[in-house]
């Protein structure tokens, strides 16, 4: 599914004004960025994307604020949303998308089963943002299939976000 909504996603970016995208992840582990550039002709509105799989590397690259992030284990709505305004900066992007969570159950960190946190940003002035987050919950799915379950959904919040801006 992600790669054909992934053409969808390049026919929205390449009508004009022409919208580029970046990406940050952390919990699909870099399956949100080769789902897009699987698509022909992603070169014309992908600009990149970064795989931040620990906190060191989310606060580094992407400008996640370290105290609020360690709390949560670097897994929230806001973590998620710091990580694609980062990616937003970074790349020098119309808008990103990130995605941060867990993708198999750990007791320690009290999570029974898959979910991950998404966010879309996109900046509409140099102090303000457009943010839209979510959830995606995986119920009983191994790791792999958790991945590619936020992976689809992420993207096709992508489609829908751009088809509304």
């Amino acid at each position: 599914m992600a790669v054909s909504a992934a053409h969808e996603l390049k026919k929205i970016c390449l009508r004009e004004p022409v919208r580029t995208v970046a990406v940050a992840e952390s919990m699909t582990g870099g399956r949100v960025q080769a789902a897009i550039t699987a698509v022909s002709g992603a070169s014309g509105f992908f600009l990149g994307g970064l795989t931040a799989y620990t906190l060191d590397q989310k606060v580094r690259h992407l400008g996640v604020k370290r105290a609020p992030a360690a709390k949560v284990n670097a897994v929230s709505s806001d973590v998620a949303a710091q990580m694609a305004r980062g990616a937003v900066r970074l790349f020098a992007a119309d808008v990103a998308v990130a995605t941060t969570g867990y993708a198999e159950p750990s007791p320690e960190h009290g999570v029974d089963e898959p979910f991950a946190y998404w966010a879309i940003a996109r900046r509409v002035t140099a102090r303000r943002w457009h943010t839209v987050t979510g959830r995606v919950v995986c119920p009983g799915m191994k790791r792999n299939d958790a991945q590619q379950c936020v992976t689809d959904a992420v993207i096709a919040e992508l489609v829908a976000y751009l088809r509304s801006v």
